[in-house]
């Protein structure tokens, strides 16, 4: 069985039809999206010109009985403070919001599936790519 969490980039590239996206997704009996990046997808979608269409599309992909919504709550935040102090110690920085999603995937057991080379310095995160 194999289980995700998607990042934004992932997203748009199954929208833009990538067949390592597409197929991984395929592949995948249970996908997760972070509240994280859900707003990072929504204000993509509002400073586009495809706004209506883009939500309308996200919220077929939510239709989907393999695919959920995560929210941050306070296990994650532990997570992330972890993650936080760990790559602090290696000198090696990443965005806030990818913090929370190697938080969120690490907390409910979820592979990452992204296209950013900087999760591979999150020691312990699955990256969906390498299963």
């Amino acid at each position: 069985m194999k289980r995700i969490i998607i990042d934004t980039n992932f997203y748009v590239a199954f929208k833009k039809r990538d067949d390592a996206a597409i197929v991984t997704l395929k592949k995948a009996d249970y996908i997760a999206v972070n509240t994280v990046i859900l707003g990072e997808l929504l204000a993509g979608f509002r400073c586009g010109t495809r706004e209506e269409r883009n939500r309308e599309e996200l919220d077929l992909f939510f239709d989907s009985p393999r695919v959920d919504l995560l929210s941050v709550d306070d296990g994650t935040a532990e997570f992330y403070a972890q993650i936080f102090a760990d790559l602090k110690q290696k000198g090696r920085p990443i965005p806030t919001n990818d913090l929370w999603l190697a938080a969120s995937a690490m907390q409910h057991g979820l592979a990452l599936a992204t296209y950013d080379d900087h999760f591979n310095s999150i020691s312990g995160l699955l990256l969906a790519n390498k299963l």
